[in-house]
């Protein structure tokens, strides 16, 4: 089918299982959903397309799920392509500001943020500039933290003796006789 915009679209017909108000008895799926920037597999459960946003890991997609089931009246378990087109400015909302719709604070990419004090949620873009600006922030303020960050080294305690070499000199050398 050719849609109005020139691209190409497919759609897959389910199964309508009571829950989602149509002419029949089969629901149009849409396979490509665009949501924050990002496009997501609209035959994937809601829980698993989910993780396709940048930012968007398996316990928050999860939480985001279960918020859309109340929402929208969609299981976590149902493709993502069964939300009608008028949803995707709600589920945008939902994704980039999860602390407004119930999701606590420890669940949110940046809890107590070092700019604005609150527990805010980064996506995308804005998660890879706010990761170098944090990286600056800890390297201005001359944390230990900090200074590994920027040297490449491991900055949780690990040991750096043995295991992680990968693009490094060898540090240990073999004892010459």
């Amino acid at each position: 089918m050719e849609a109005s915009g020139g691209a190409n679209l497919i759609t897959l017909l389910i199964p309508n299982h009571g829950n989602i108000p149509t002419g029949g008895s089969m629901a149009e799926v849409r396979t490509i959903i665009r949501i924050a920037g990002f496009d997501l597999d609209g035959t994937k459960p809601v829980y698993q397309a989910l993780r396709g946003i940048k930012g968007v890991g398996h316990n928050l997609a999860r939480m985001l799920s279960y918020i859309i089931k109340e929402k929208f009246n969609i299981s976590p378990s149902e493709p993502l392509g069964l939300l009608p087109p008028e949803a995707d400015k709600t589920l945008e909302d939902i994704v980039r500001n999860p602390t407004k719709y119930g999701i606590p604070g420890w669940a949110v990419n940046s809890p107590r943020d070092i700019e604005s004090g609150k527990d805010t949620h980064y996506i995308g873009t804005d998660l890879e500039t706010h990761i170098i600006t944090v990286k600056k922030h800890l390297l201005e303020i001359g944390t230990r933290r900090g200074i590994r960050l920027a040297r490449g080294l491991k900055v949780r305690g690990q040991r750096t003796r043995s295991h992680p070499r990968r693009n490094k000199i060898s540090v240990v050398g073999r004892k010459r006789r």
